[in-house]
């Protein structure tokens, strides 16, 4: 994939199958399911996502999915809902390819898990799958993930994908109540891929 093809015209998949998930990218009706996870979830996700400090509506969360259904159909953010393959109408997680540069091609690439899918390698199975997909469908020659600096779940997922870490933004985000927060930067690139 070069600077010269229009993102637009880009073929991304619509959907991944993994051994325990099927990551599909959003769609309209998506909302219920989502803000079922994310109310579930909020008091955990607070501390590493500014977003999470306030439960959002139903209608939020409708709005939401669509948004994101428009930026993944623009190719401007390409987000995943991870539903459980045993029950396809549970949200376990979301996994997406953000702040995207489509000239080099580069993916930053974030992600959350549902409270009750914590600790079961649900996250590392969606995101393995995710940076494959970047780099084998999407041409990435670099691919990012940033987390907190005291989100060592989300840094363990980093280590465990062979992802480097290469260096820590110091004082670099505020978190929803105002502090300052410093950030790890994480990356694989083509030839680590």
């Amino acid at each position: 994939m070069g600077s010269m093809t229009d993102p637009v015209l880009v073929d991304v998949p619509e959907e991944i199958a993994t051994p325990r998930l099927l990551l599909r990218s959003p769609r309209p009706g998506d909302g219920a399911a989502v803000h079922e996870a994310v109310a579930e979830s909020v008091g955990r996700l607070r501390p590493w996502l500014s977003w999470a400090w306030e439960e959002p509506s139903r209608e939020a969360s409708e709005r939401y999915t669509r948004q994101a259904r428009a930026r993944f159909d623009l190719r401007q953010a390409l987000d995943f809902y991870g539903y459980l393959r045993r029950d396809p109408s549970r949200l376990a997680l979301v996994v997406g390819l953000h702040t995207i540069d489509w000239s080099v091609p580069r993916f930053e690439l974030g992600y959350w898990v549902r409270t009750a899918h914590e600790g079961q390698g649900l996250v590392r199975e969606a995101v393995g799958a995710v940076t494959a997909m970047a780099f084998d469908r999407l041409g990435a020659q670099r691919v990012e993930i940033r987390c907190d600096a005291e989100n060592a779940r989300s840094a363990a997922v980093a280590h465990a994908l062979g992802f480097v870490l290469e260096g820590r933004l110091r004082r670099h985000r505020r978190d929803g109540q105002g502090s300052v927060r410093d950030t790890l930067l994480f990356a694989r690139v083509r030839e680590d891929a």
